[in-house]
C-alpha cells in the first residue's frame, strides 16, 4: 500500500529493568513518602502535640541515600540557569512566590520581568533598609530562617533537632593547627570539644537555622571576626528540613558542608554553610577557589583551606552584618562559638528569624 512499516522492540526490550532504574524508583517513592510523612508531623506539631522521635534505621538512610540528589541538583541547577522568556516569568516566579510566601516588597528589584531565570530570582538582593542589623547584640542571625536548636555544645555532642544529635568532631572534622587560628595549644588528652575552648571559663555555644525554599537566600557575618581557614566535606545532599532532620541522626554529618573558622574577641568561631537537595551549589564570596557538587568525590573526604598566608598573616576579617555567601535555593547555618558562661540566647526553638535580628549576647 506504500504505507511505511512500523518496526517495534521486543516487549522484554521495552520493559527492561535496570538496577539504577529500581534504585531512583525505590528511593524516589521512600523519598515522597517520607515527604507524606514529615507534613503530617508538622500538622501535629501546629497542634501543640508532642511528636515523639523515631530514628531512621541504617537500611533507610541507605535507601534515601540511593537516591541521586547530588546529580539531581546539578540538573536543577542548570535548569535554573535557562532564561525564560519575559511573558512566561511572571507567571513562573508568582507561583512560586504564592506557593513559599515570598515577600517581594523587600526586594531591591520588584518587577519581576528584571530576573531573567530562577538562579537570579533566588539570589535577589533585599532593600538595604529591609534588614536592619541590632548593633546592641554581639551575635546576630546570618540569615532569615527557623531557629531548630541552640545553647550549649555538651559531652561532644550538638542537637540538630531537639533529641537528635550529632558528634561535634564528625561535623567539624579534624581541629585545625593553633598556628592558623592563633590559639594557644591545648593540654593533651583532652575531649575535642575542650580543645576548641581557648579561655578559661569559657562555654562552647551553638545555633541552628533553617532556611526554607521562600527565604532570602544569602548569609552574612554573624558577629565581627576573622575567618583563618576553610573545610570542605563533600557528601550527599538529602533534604534538610525539620521533619527529615528529626528522622536521620548526624544528617549534617552525611551532607555537603563548608565549615569556616577563625576566631572572635571571645575565642573560636565558626560558621558552616549545610548543603541540601537541590542546594548543590554554596558560594563564599571571598573564596574563589570552592567548588561544590563536583560529579565525584572520595566517601569521607574533605579539603582544607587557608586564608593565611605570607602577604595575609590575620585571615579574612568580617564585619557584623557584611555579605558572606548564598545558597542557590535553602539549606542550614549552624554557628558553633566559643563564649563566656554568661552568654545568653535571645531565642525560642521553632521561631522565625531575619538576618540582622539579635541572636544572643553577653
Amino acid at each position: 500500500t506504500g504505507r511505511k512499516k512500523l518496526h517495534t522492540a521486543p516487549v522484554g526490550q521495552v520493559f527492561r529493568l535496570r538496577p539504577f532504574h529500581v534504585l531512583v524508583a525505590t528511593g524516589g517513592g521512600y523519598a515522597g513518602y517520607r515527604k507524606y510523612e514529615d507534613y503530617k508531623l508538622e500538622q501535629l506539631e501546629k497542634r501543640g502535640i508532642e511528636v515523639p522521635v523515631k530514628l531512621a534505621s541504617e537500611w533507610e538512610v541507605a535507601l534515601y541515600k540511593s537516591v541521586p540528589t547530588r546529580l539531581l541538583s546539578r540538573a536543577w541547577g542548570r535548569l535554573n540557569q535557562v532564561e525564560l522568556p519575559t511573558w512566561l516569568r511572571k507567571p513562573v516566579y508568582s507561583l512560586y512566590i504564592w506557593t513559599f510566601g515570598v515577600n517581594m516588597k523587600e526586594a531591591a528589584v520588584e518587577d519581576l520581568h528584571h530576573y531573567r531565570n530562577l538562579s537570579e530570582f533566588f539570589r535577589r538582593k533585599l532593600k538595604p533598609q529591609a534588614r536592619p542589623v541590632c548593633g546592641v547584640h554581639s551575635v546576630i542571625s546570618p540569615s532569615d530562617g527557623k531557629i531548630l536548636n541552640f545553647g550549649q555544645v555538651k559531652n561532644c555532642e550538638v542537637e540538630q533537632v531537639k533529641g537528635v544529635t550529632y558528634s561535634l568532631e564528625s561535623f567539624l572534622g579534624p581541629r585545625v593547627s593553633t598556628e592558623e587560628l592563633h590559639f594557644s595549644q591545648a593540654p593533651p588528652g583532652n575531649s575535642f570539644q575542650q580543645q576548641l575552648v581557648t579561655k578559661e571559663g569559657n562555654e562552647l555555644y551553638h545555633c541552628v537555622i533553617y532556611l526554607a525554599p521562600g527565604d532570602y537566600h544569602c548569609f552574612h557575618s554573624p558577629t565581627d571576626w576573622t575567618v583563618s581557614h576553610r573545610r570542605h566535606f563533600p557528601g550527599s545532599l538529602m533534604s534538610v528540613n525539620p521533619g527529615v532532620a528529626r528522622w536521620i541522626k548526624e544528617l549534617f554529618c552525611h551532607n555537603e558542608r563548608v565549615v569556616l573558622t577563625g576566631d572572635w574577641k571571645h575565642g573560636f568561631f565558626s560558621l558552616t554553610a549545610v548543603g541540601a537537595t537541590n542546594v548543590g551549589s554554596i558560594r563564599i564570596y571571598f573564596d574563589q577557589d570552592l567548588h561544590t557538587n563536583s560529579p565525584s568525590y572520595s566517601k569521607g573526604s574533605y579539603n582544607d583551606f587557608s586564608f593565611i598566608s605570607n602577604n595575609n598573616k590575620e585571615g579574612i576579617p568580617m564585619r557584623k552584618g557584611e555579605h558572606l555567601g548564598e545558597f542557590n535555593l535553602g539549606s542550614t547555618i549552624v554557628l558553633i562559638f566559643e563564649a563566656p558562661k554568661d552568654f545568653k540566647f535571645n531565642l525560642k526553638a521553632g521561631q522565625k528569624i531575619r538576618f540582622g535580628e539579635a541572636l544572643g549576647s553577653l
